[in-house]
């Protein structure tokens, strides 16, 4: 990398190219002075596209950047004009694709240049009023579409992030007209619907008294403003290297920005109703996603007595960093653990990660790419930050009853790889306590799937080598793993002929026979003789004998004999039988149970159908609230089911762009060949219609194959289509299937009038958790250990009093919530017939809530 390049990456950092020094005026200096030259021997532009390249991509140094941009606007006035007329081209690109990162990085970042006085402070004022105008419009009920709230909401957070770098500058140069701006957005929050967003919740709260005082995101943030207004605008957190050269950039031009336009918003249908409303809402809400949703697990006094304001600087710094170094984990790391602030941060940094980890209705990142940051941010700082992780797992442990299904699966899955990765060192003899606990109370099962996920990842001995402090935890742990075939000599309950035919099954196997010679076989000896059942036992149980030992063995079998497979489980009846067996051979093994299963989907061999006919099976249902095993093949079911809508969505997208450019290649060619034919050329001194006969036959040559091709596209497209037209059928299917199971099971078990449905965050857009609230968690830190300890008293059986048909409601109304959550987009299309087939009917009230709170639906009670 060119050292110019260099300097510009790291202003602002503590590095070799700065001598090792934090004094941002010589940084800056040192850097402007080698721009200064290099601007002599290299193009203008070239430099400017990277200064602002890393001022979009590392937004917490944009001050750092502007000031650069500052004094070489001193010296060159065209170059500050250039970089002011791509700034505002980038912002309109961006607002008009609805790029919400881009827009609110370009809009701070024209904020620090108006602070830097290379932009006019009045500019930037009527950038700010045109959001504010498009807002208001959008929230008005006569003229708007109070649908499209969030993006509404989104302008105005921008305006409102954008005025800790600028709100002193602004208020001493326009006072009346930023004002003008602070009044406005006053009115807006008048009025606009307050959000709750009861389905995005990490945490249940029962208490009625905060629903009514909560405040949510976008009114937290502007009473942060406010106190942040009334204080004079003093922030710690946001440096201010251009007040160190205030004295040069004030002789600078500042430039004008120009307009920018706001996209229109959708109409609302003509017929409006809840279904068209919130299908827009959703719509909006996808593209306008609220960013953070803040944790709150530890008190007040462990965030270093940071102001409000400050917070949410430094969770915007995380956050810009966690998006921007994505690619680049070690590299995320280490800025994360190396902002340029004058405070520590190890425990706001924790609950910012942690709030992206379990963030609703998905994380931003694969949840993977939080679990690498978090174990290198424990690397980086190892005095620090562990213990702060450690603290963080025990506030979110304390609180799991209250924790979202989802959450708490994600939570288990990030919690046993970190362990993997650090020795599975763990303190288990704190939480042994969960062995006086009913089998069914969250924290037991908590441990319970913990432990089974870290055998997956290591073995069983090595985990109970790790629980040596808490031998009582054994209890908890999975089986050894292994296959339990029923056609076995040991097996005294089997048939003599039963085991011969296993036997003459496994013999054809190894002989390589064909899958049409054991179906030949099956057909003419074993079904006649034995009937249907006993056949499907005996091949399944048989074949995943021969694939148990790894799962390239399972493939295989699976490969070469899936016909088999498919000839004796043929409709949805014999699929169910099907999965049972497979459980029933990989009971002690969870994880290739699973695996079987879906691999069985991958095939074909079993419908999506059938696994949630085999999950509601009664014997399943009796274990939805201890065991995650059911669920997570259910998970497997239905993301497997969207992921083939999702690859066909994509294929057909390229395929339509192939077939359009295609389209043009046919036309051209055709056009090619016509003004060939068009030609009069001399042929024996006779003029003759038609060009040079080679090149005319190569044009025409040319030409059908290019129809060819374009033929060729449209009809894999068609087909394409039609597939993908046959998966939504099958998605629309599943869901209903799965929404009429989960009704019955809800109406046979759970009493309408159980006292969870007022105890417990299952009442639709009503209900919220303890996002924002300022009273501290029940729990401490340990100074000498730095861990966190226990502050609320005895943890035993008495601090959990629900019963298990309480607890089976609150699991399964907490799945219910969470898959329709998650797959709120392909079952919106669906919503009517769901609403008509289901809702409508004889349901549990709380299984219809917890449905609605999902979809983040409207109901009548609000």
């Amino acid at each position: 990398m060119s050292s110019w390049k260099t300097l510009i990456l790291r202003i602002g950092e503590k590095c070799p190219e700065y001598g090792g020094t934090l004094d941002f005026k010589e940084h800056i200096d040192s850097c402007y002075g080698i721009l200064w030259r290099e601007l002599d021997q290299q193009e203008d532009q070239q430099i400017l596209y990277y200064l602002l390249q890393c001022a979009e991509q590392l937004p917490h140094k944009s001050p750092f950047y502007a000031t650069l941009i500052g004094l070489l606007n001193l010296e060159k006035e065209e170059l500050g004009k250039l970089v002011v007329d791509t700034t505002r081209s980038n912002l309109q690109e961006a607002i008009q694709s609805e790029n919400c990162d881009r827009i609110r990085v370009l809009l701070r970042f024209i904020t620090v240049l108006m602070c830097s006085k290379v932009l006019q402070p009045g500019a930037l004022v009527v950038v700010f009023e045109t959001l504010l105008s498009s807002a208001a419009t959008i929230v008005d009920e006569e003229k708007g579409n109070p649908a499209w709230q969030a993006r509404a909401d989104f302008y105005i957070s921008c305006i409102l992030s954008c005025l800790p770098w600028g709100g002193a500058e602004l208020m001493e140069q326009v006072p009346e007209e930023i004002d003008r701006v602070l009044v406005g957005i006053q009115a807006y929050l008048s009025i606009r619907r307050h959000v709750t967003d009861a389905g995005f919740s990490i945490f249940v709260d029962n208490s009625k008294d905060q629903r009514a005082n909560d405040k949510d995101f976008l009114e937290d943030l502007w009473s942060r403003i406010q106190d942040a207004s009334n204080n004079g605008w003093k922030l710690e957190s946001i440096p201010r290297p251009y007040l160190s050269f205030e004295a040069q950039l004030v002789a600078g031009k500042s430039h004008d920005f120009g307009p920018i336009n706001c996209p229109e918003q959708p109409r609302l249908p003509a017929a409006a109703s809840s279904v068209s409303y919130g299908r827009q809402k959703h719509d909006a809400d996808l593209k306008y996603p609220q960013r953070i949703r803040k944790l709150n697990i530890f008190p007040q006094n462990k965030l270093e007595d940071l102001a409000p304001i400050d917070q949410f600087i430094m969770e915007e710094y995380l956050l810009d960093i966690l998006l921007f170094l994505n690619g680049c984990r070690k590299e995320c790391a280490a800025y994360m653990a190396g902002l340029p602030v004058p405070f520590r941060y190890e425990y706001l940094m924790a609950e910012t990660v942690f709030s992206q980890l379990l963030l609703l209705p998905q994380p931003r990142f694969k949840p993977i790419y939080y679990a690498l940051v978090i174990m290198d941010l424990c690397k980086a700082l190892p005095g620090a930050f562990p213990a702060v992780v450690a603290g963080a797992v025990r506030a979110l442990f304390d609180k799991i009853a209250e924790l979202d299904m989802e959450c708490r699966t994600r939570l288990i899955l990030w919690f046993s790889h970190h362990l993997s990765n650090f020795q599975f060192i763990w303190p288990w003899e704190e939480w042994a306590y969960v062995l006086e606990l009913p089998k069914w109370a969250p924290q037991r099962v908590f441990v319970q799937e913990v432990l089974e996920r870290e055998v997956r990842l290591s073995y069983l001995e090595k985990i109970k080598q790790s629980i040596e402090n808490a031998p009582g935890l054994e209890e908890l742990l999975p089986p050894k793993g292994g296959p339990n075939f029923r056609f076995n000599a040991e097996n005294g309950r089997n048939k003599p002929e039963w085991l011969a035919l296993s036997e003459d099954l496994n013999g054809m196997v190894r002989g390589r026979q064909t899958a049409r010679e054991i179906i030949s076989w099956i057909d003419e000896n074993v079904v006649p003789v034995h009937g249907l059942e006993v056949t499907l036992q005996v091949v399944i149980q048989t074949l995943l004998n021969i694939g148990s030992k790894s799962f390239t063995h399972l493939m295989t079998v699976l490969e070469r004999y899936g016909q088999v497979i498919a000839k004796v489980c043929p409709d949805e009846d014999r699929q169910v039988m099907l999965i049972s067996e497979v459980s029933t051979f990989w009971k002690n093994s969870t994880q290739m149970n699973a695996i079987a299963i879906d691999r069985m989907m991958g095939y074909r061999l079993i419908s999506n159908l059938a696994i949630v006919r085999w999950v509601f099976s009664p014997e399943n249902v009796d274990q939805f609230h201890t065991s995650d095993r059911h669920w997570e093949i259910l998970r497997n079911a239905v993301s497997k089911t969207y992921n083939r809508i999702c690859d066909l969505r994509k294929q057909i997208f390229s395929l339509k762009k192939r077939l359009q450019s295609a389209e043009e290649a046919t036309a051209n060619a055709k056009a090619e060949v016509e003004a060939a034919e068009s030609k009069l050329t001399l042929m024996n001194g006779e003029p003759v219609v038609g060009d040079n006969p080679i090149k005319l036959k190569r044009l025409i040559n040319s030409s059908e194959k290019a129809k060819e091709e374009e033929v060729s596209l449209r009809e894999s497209l068609e087909a394409k289509e039609a597939l993908l037209f046959r998966a939504l059928g099958e998605n629309e299917a599943l869901f209903l299937s799965l929404y009429k199971n989960f009704s019955v099971v809800l109406l046979d078990r759970l009493p309408e009038d159980s006292p969870i449905g007022a105890s417990r965050l299952l009442s639709s857009q009503t209900d919220l958790m303890t996002l924002d609230s300022d009273e501290p968690a029940g729990m401490d830190v340990d100074q000498e250990k730095g861990l966190n300890s226990v502050s609320n008293g005895d943890k035993g059986s008495a601090a959990y009093n629900l019963s298990e048909t309480d607890q089976w409601g609150l699991s399964t109304l907490g799945y219910v919530k969470a898959i329709t959550r998650q797959y709120a987009s392909e079952i919106w299309p669906h919503v009517e017939k769901i609403d008509e087939e289901i809702l409508r009917g004889n349901v549990h009230p709380l299984f219809r809530k917890a449905v609605y709170c999902g979809l983040g639906r409207i109901t009548d009670e609000q």
